[in-house]
């Protein structure tokens, strides 16, 4: 797979098309939501109609058609034992 570690783009056209760079994975995918892991964190496409056209993992693009309503990104955190937490 091709290092995109920090390289990330979206590109938006007319709310009825985008192209994603620096996709490392597809975790779920409907016609209502895409939800993909990137180099950056987990990124959420919601829409109505949503299709992926292209997925080209190796080269870490992901092209999707349909009605785009938001693009959002979840962090993610580190998780901690217990006894992290309580000592670290």
């Amino acid at each position: 797979m091709k290092e995109n570690k920090g390289n990330q783009s979206v590109s938006v056209t007319d709310r009825s098309s985008a192209v994603l760079t620096g996709v490392e994975e597809v975790i779920s995918y409907d016609e209502n939501n895409i939800v993909m892991q990137t180099s950056l964190g987990q990124l959420t496409l919601d829409g109505e109609g949503l299709n992926i056209v292209q997925l080209n993992l190796g080269e870490g693009i992901v092209s999707v058609e349909g009605r785009i309503d938001a693009l959002y990104y979840m962090e993610q955190r580190e998780r901690k034992s217990l006894f992290s937490r309580i000592f670290g």
